[in-house]
């Protein structure tokens, strides 16, 4: 069974501070490396990342060392440094290496050492592979049932709300927006065809800052082919032809402050439905509305269709502050009231 990244955050912390070992399974780009760095950062933690991939027998246990009749292994710099001091050790791709690596690794799973040498009593291990439900799709080895027995394994299937409260702080408004409302094009469901790109949570980071970078976050030839570049041709249309008619977005604070009306009356059902999503993923519900700005959802509040005038009630009443729920149904001279009383009474 699957979990989203919310939960994953939530318990890893529990298995890591056990020194027990975590491995991750997901697609590509979904932000495993980057949840990784994510506990180590809340533990306080540097990372020492290595892709298994790419390592040969020497690079994980070191090189032999030999003083009279005794042979010994000289530890590389980065598994020194895991034995030395706290770290997070973050193995990437375990199952693209080879056998010789993920035996190896199999010991440092089993007793927290390779070759006598003794991870520090506070390092952590995590790692990433794409297999699971999803191996079938890449080129990686399947790890057998004595090797996942050495782990906690978490199949990750994230969402697009663990991707949007990822990214409110992190990529450009119009990027936010447009996977808000067209969240099919987050990422590529289904069977994949050969050497045909498709988005991901990854490449639509990178597009964000690449056009930052390109000064393109508008609707231009530009735009559209660095976006094919990332993305793939599909959802590169779909960002353009969004980008085309981007004023009509309106962001929470506008909307609070009673700014941008014109642009707010002429959008669709699925635009305020889309809005009524931002101000629940921004949370503001959660704290204590001002006199101005309960004014101000009131006033849009009663323009809104039925269905989407009780997805915004339900996202204030479920915000947890009894106050904002009181003084919004008194707003607008108790039009709210009214308005909502229609609705039910429909």
């Amino acid at each position: 069974m699957s979990v989203d990244f919310k939960t994953f955050v939530s318990l890893a912390p529990a298995v890591s501070g056990a020194r027990l070992p975590v491995l991750l399974r997901g697609r590509h780009g979904i932000g495993k490396s980057q949840v990784v760095y994510q506990l180590a950062a809340n533990a306080g933690l540097p990372v020492v990342e290595r892709r298994a991939s790419q390592m040969t027998e020497g690079d994980l246990v070191g090189l032999p060392s030999v003083e009279g009749n005794r042979t010994s292994f000289n530890p590389p710099d980065w598994f020194k440094q895991a034995c030395e001091e706290p770290v997070c050790l973050f193995l990437d791709e375990v199952d693209r290496a080879t056998l010789e690596v993920r035996q190896g690794i199999f010991e440092l799973t089993d007793s927290r050492k390779l070759n006598g040498h003794n991870l520090h009593p506070d390092t952590i291990i995590f790692a990433a592979v794409n297999g699971g439900e999803h191996g079938e799709q890449y080129q990686v080895n399947e790890m057998d049932p004595a090797e996942l027995d050495r782990w906690s394994v978490w199949d990750i299937e994230p969402t697009v709300e663990d991707w949007l409260a990822w990214g409110k702080n992190n990529v450009d408004s119009l990027i936010w927006d447009f996977i808000n409302q067209n969240r099919n094009h987050l990422e590529h469901q289904g069977d994949i065809e050969p050497n045909k790109r498709y988005p991901s949570r990854r490449s639509w980071d990178r597009l964000d800052k690449v056009l930052k970078q390109a000064d393109a976050l508008e609707a231009s030839p530009a735009m559209f082919n660095l976006a094919q570049s990332f993305v793939g041709f599909e959802a590169a249309v779909a960002l353009n032809d969004f980008a085309q008619n981007y004023e009509r977005v309106v962001s929470v604070e506008q909307l609070l402050n009673g700014e941008r009306q014109e642009a707010l009356a002429a959008f669709s059902l699925n635009e305020h439905c889309a809005m009524i999503e931002k101000i629940e993923s921004e949370e503001i519900c959660k704290a204590e509305f001002s006199d101005d700005h309960v004014e101000n959802l009131a006033k849009y509040f009663v323009s809104l269709p039925s269905e989407a005038a009780m997805k915004l009630w339900n996202v204030i009443s479920q915000g947890g502050v009894q106050e904002n729920v009181v003084k919004f149904h008194r707003a607008n001279n108790g039009s709210v009231g009214s308005h909502l009383s229609q609705i039910l009474g429909a």
